[in-house]
Order: structure tokens, then C-alpha cells, then sequence
């Protein structure tokens, strides 16, 4: 049976389509067949961080707008077997989506056996942010340790909660997860961010993982791939566990504490 996922968050640059890329990824690599689809109509930023912004010739509005069927639009990932990416347009407007022509491409994302669809939201409360969590089963809400994100973060799970069609029909509510992006527990020490009880006691939403704060995802995403590729780096083990975690299995978080450095790398930086 498939499971629609929508990534989320209330606030921009929190690392959302960098989650997207990333678990969508991580399901693939698992042996699941997996749909990512950028909702973000206008600007259009998950086919850069896939690598396969060459590859666009029709997108998730041209589909919608029955200007080209699924299997046209769809890209095959060249690195991950069953990963495939649908697009958002750069040229038209986030009117141009309908929630009945988002529900049909959905249907059909379903009849063609994807086991999981991954919506990767645009930030905030706007028509593109509401269409891409109104079909959810369950929802990854990104933030970061920051009180301004957080409180955004606050503000989406009340719309998912309320304005979902499983809230609209009165199925059962949509299971909500958390990832903490841009941690770093040395500045938690400091005072200078929240910690991981703190935005948790916020928010009350179960941990999928945390994500520390590195220059690795950055670099991934200017390559053209998911930081969960870039072995060795903590940024991928983070996704890893957040899909393992996703998926059920048990694993204990970690990147929650400060490294406690030696004397010599006290002295030295190194």
C-alpha cells in the first residue's frame, strides 16, 4: 500500500528539499519504489540538489495541467534504482496547481505501484504548502533549533491537523515526525541555540533524527546529490538513521552532545 509523506516546515532554508532528496534516496536504496515531487512552484530547487535539472522537460504542471502524461514527466534517478523525481515548473505560478489535479497525479502514483510518495512543501501556509500536505498519510516536519523556526514549525502542524482531507473526513489524523536540522551541540552548551528537549517539549512530536550542522550538505547539494550519498560524512549517517527510524527499526539518536575534546585539541583546534 502506498504512503504519501510530506515534507514540511513553516520556515524557508530550514533543510527541507535537502530531507526530501535525502530519505526519498534512502527509501530507493532500501529496494522501494519511490516518487519525490517538488511542490515549490516558481523557483524549483530539488531537481538541482538530484542532479537532474538537464533532464527536465515536462513537469509536475505540465501534468496537472494535462499538457503530458506521468511516465513523460517522471525522471528515472541515474544513481538509485526505483527513485524517480517529478519537477516544479519555474515558469508558472503556484495557481497553475489544483488540489483535484494534485489528487489525480497522487491516484496515479499509486496505481503504478510507488510504495511511497515523498512531497517535498514549499515554506509556509501558502496554496502550494496547503496542496502538498492535503493528501498526506504522514508528515516529516523539518526545523531548527531556533525559536523563530520552531514557532513557524508550530503553526504547520496546526494546518495538518485541521485542513488535510484526512482531518476534512475524519480519518485517522496524519502521524507527524520531526527532524532537527543545523544542530550543534556546542552551541547548545552556549545558550546560542535550543536543544533537542527543548524544541520537542515545543512541539510534542516524536524525534525522527537530528542532522548536524555541516558543511557537507552544502557541498552535496551545489554537486547535484543527497548528502545520504556522501559516505563517511555524519550528515548521511544522520539520513540513514532517519530512514532506518522511518522504516520501524530502532536506533539510538545521536550528534545530541558536545564532542569533549583533549587537551592537545584544546591547544591546538585540531
Amino acid at each position: 500500500m502506498s504512503r504519501v509523506i510530506v515534507v514540511t516546515s513553516g520556515k524557508g532554508g530550514v533543510g527541507k528539499t535537502t530531507t526530501s532528496a535525502s530519505i526519498s534516496t534512502g527509501l530507493a536504496m532500501k529496494g522501494y519504489k519511490v516518487a519525490v515531487i517538488d511542490f515549490d512552484v516558481g523557483l524549483r530547487n530539488l531537481d538541482l540538489i538530484m542532479g537532474c535539472e538537464r533532464r527536465v522537460v515536462y513537469d509536475f504542471v505540465n501534468v496537472v495541467q494535462g499538457e503530458a502524461s506521468l511516465k513523460q514527466a517522471l525522471i528515472k534517478d541515474k544513481r538509485i534504482d526505483n527513485l524517480y523525481i517529478l519537477a516544479a515548473s519555474q515558469t508558472r505560478d503556484k495557481d497553475a496547481l489544483t488540489q483535484e489535479g494534485v489528487g489525480n497525479v497522487i491516484e496515479a502514483l499509486k496505481e503504478d505501484g510507488f510504495d511511497f510518495i515523498i512531497c517535498d512543501s514549499p515554506a509556509g501556509i501558502e496554496k502550494g504548502a496547503q496542496l502538498a500536505l492535503y493528501f498526506a498519510d504522514e508528515a516529516i516536519v523539518v526545523t531548527n533549533p531556533e525559536v523563530s523556526s520552531v514557532r513557524d514549525s508550530d503553526r504547520i502542524l496546526g494546518i495538518l491537523q485541521a485542513k488535510s482531507k484526512r482531518a476534512e473526513s475524519g480519518d485517522t489524523a496524519i502521524v507527524e515526525h520531526l527532524v532537527l536540522t543545523r544542530y550543534n551541540p556546542e552551541r547548545v552548551e552556549t545558550g546560542e541555540m535550543l536543544s533537542v528537549d527543548d524544541v520537542i517539549g515545543l512541539l510534542s512530536v516524536k524525534l525522527l533524527g537530528v542532522v548536524p550542522e555541516s558543511e557537507q550538505v552544502l557541498n552535496a547539494s551545489n554537486s547535484g546529490s543527497p548528502v545520504i550519498l556522501e559516505s563517511g560524512s555524519d550528515a548521511a549517517q544522520a539520513y540513514i538513521d532517519i530512514v532506518d527510524r522511518f522504516l520501524g527499526e530502532e536506533k539510538e539518536h545521536r550528534f545530541l552532545t558536545a564532542e569533549k575534546k583533549g587537551l592537545l585539541k584544546k591547544l591546538f583546534g585540531r
